[in-house]
């Protein structure tokens, strides 16, 4: 299995680098911004620089996050790994993308997700300081906040991005996808524990998740939703507080 997720992540930094020589070619204006792939050998290279140019204000910031990026892709490859099946996972699922480079490139939720893909690793790694500096950073740079004991898997797509809160001990699935404006937290009452986040689940613009909960595989949480309670795998929920619609239990409230 690692063999062909490693295989892939080839593939993939190959794809990345065609696709920048052809955008380069076909405007100049975008040699800039293309540089830093085209600069690099591989895929965690233009990573580590993406997190640094992204989230640092001074050069000096930008220089230490890349620095601890290219750290933690040294000790644990594994999160290049997961930045590549992110990456994909978004051209997969936005049907406006037709390459790697445009998410690459352009989307804070992407490399909001990365960059805390390397805070996690510092907490992991009993740098909390460092890891806090990072989510600051990433939060103050690109608007979303991720604490980095949150638990988070892959193909996870943060799309659009904007106001995004994932606090800490929240566990986010797998093929999640999340919008704008979404808060995922534990309830002031009960601050142990934090709120399961299933695979496959759509957290729509504005929807709001709280306390010691679970949200089953493959359901949908809708825009603006207050969701205080558990929703069965495949249930939509729906409004404030949350009802839940499209399953056995709808009709009932999700609080």
């Amino acid at each position: 299995m690692a063999t062909h997720v490693t295989a892939s992540s080839n593939d993939l930094w190959r794809s990345i680098r065609r696709e920048a020589e052809a955008a380069v070619v076909a405007d100049p204006f975008l040699e800039a911004s293309a540089a830093f792939i085209l600069d690099q050998g591989e895929l965690g290279g233009a990573l580590a620089f993406l997190i640094g140019r992204r989230i640092g204000r001074a050069e000096a910031d930008r220089a230490q996050f890349a620095r601890a990026a290219r750290e933690a892709y040294a000790a644990e490859p594994a999160l290049v790994d997961a930045a590549a099946v992110d990456l994909t996972a978004i051209v997969r699922r936005d049907p406006a993308i037709s390459g790697f480079l445009p998410p690459l490139l352009n989307f804070k939720g992407y490399a909001a997700l990365q960059a805390w893909r390397v805070a996690n690793w510092l907490w992991r790694q009993d740098r909390p300081d460092l890891a806090l500096l990072m989510q600051s950073a990433a939060a103050d740079q690109l608007q979303i906040s991720i604490h980095p004991s949150a638990r988070i898997g892959t193909a996870v797509f943060l799309d659009h991005g904007t106001g995004i809160i994932i606090g800490a001990l929240a566990s986010v699935g797998d093929e999640v996808t999340i919008l704008q404006n979404v808060t995922i937290a534990r309830h002031q009452d009960d601050p142990r524990h934090a709120p399961t986040i299933g695979r496959g689940v759509l957290l729509s613009a504005g929807a709001t998740v709280i306390g010691h909960l679970t949200i089953g595989d493959f359901a949908k949480i809708g825009a603006g939703a207050l969701v205080t309670s558990d929703v069965p795998a495949g249930c939509t929920a729906i409004g404030v507080p949350a009802r839940l619609t499209n399953c056995a239990e709808a009709g009932t409230s999700a609080r």
